[in-house]
């Protein structure tokens, strides 16, 4: 495990495992969460706030966000740039 990211209110994701972070406004996404909820793959980390980020997993969960997309975009990438730094 590289390590985790924190997604918002205290909740945190393992970086290894995310595929991809997306804004739920297209329709095609918003079928997409709908489905995963129906099927209990959907995972709400918003705390009662609104979805801004949906965060694709390798096990096909999808995981609820109330941050941006580019916010978590950005701490993966600092996560990445501190862990390059640290092995050399």
């Amino acid at each position: 495990m590289n390590g985790l990211i924190n997604i918002g209110y205290g909740n945190m994701v393992n970086q290894d495992k995310v595929v991809a972070i997306i804004s739920p406004e297209a329709a095609p996404i918003k079928r997409m969460v709908q489905n995963a909820k129906d099927e209990g793959r959907a995972i709400d980390a918003t705390c009662g706030r609104r979805t801004r980020a949906v965060i694709v997993t390798e096990s096909n969960h999808l995981i609820l966000s109330a941050l941006m997309p580019e916010t978590i975009a950005n701490r993966y990438q600092d996560k990445e740039w501190k862990g390059e730094e640290d092995e050399t």
